[in-house]
């Protein structure tokens, strides 16, 4: 089973300032989640630039297929806690593909305090996956 961690939290929005504030949270948790040694792909961090340079839609339909190929190569998904994470179509259905896939979901409350607490549980998923 894959070690590789996809990260997943709320993005789309009306306003264009709460997806780039969004995507600037979702970039700093992946760095902390990274910089103790964990591979992550968070589909925001890499979607969202392309998206900009691209003109590409920002829609969970678009991203759907993506996400769902993303998911399947890694071995948990984290659900980053933002505000709007409970009613989001896009986190609700990365959780619905993991948990058909059979792998573990960890919800992450937002905030280094957040990251930390979830820390030791990611990594005792990852070592468990590996034996």
């Amino acid at each position: 089973m894959s070690s590789l961690v996809y990260l997943a939290a709320p993005y789309s929005h009306i306003d264009p300032h709460v997806r780039e504030t969004r995507f600037l949270q979702i970039n700093e948790a992946a760095s902390h989640f990274m910089r103790w040694g964990f591979h992550v792909f968070s589909p925001i961090s890499h979607g969202h630039p392309i998206a900009l340079a691209g003109g590409l839609p920002t829609d969970w339909e678009f991203w759907r297929a993506y996400s769902e190929e993303m998911i399947g190569a890694c071995g948990v998904l984290l659900v980053l806690q933002l505000p709007g994470w409970d009613s989001s179509t896009g986190v609700a259905a990365e959780v619905g593909i993991a948990e058909h896939m059979r792998l573990p979901v960890v919800y992450v409350p937002p905030g280094l305090e957040g990251l930390r607490g979830v820390e030791p549980c990611l990594r005792r998923i990852l070592e468990n996956k590996e034996t």
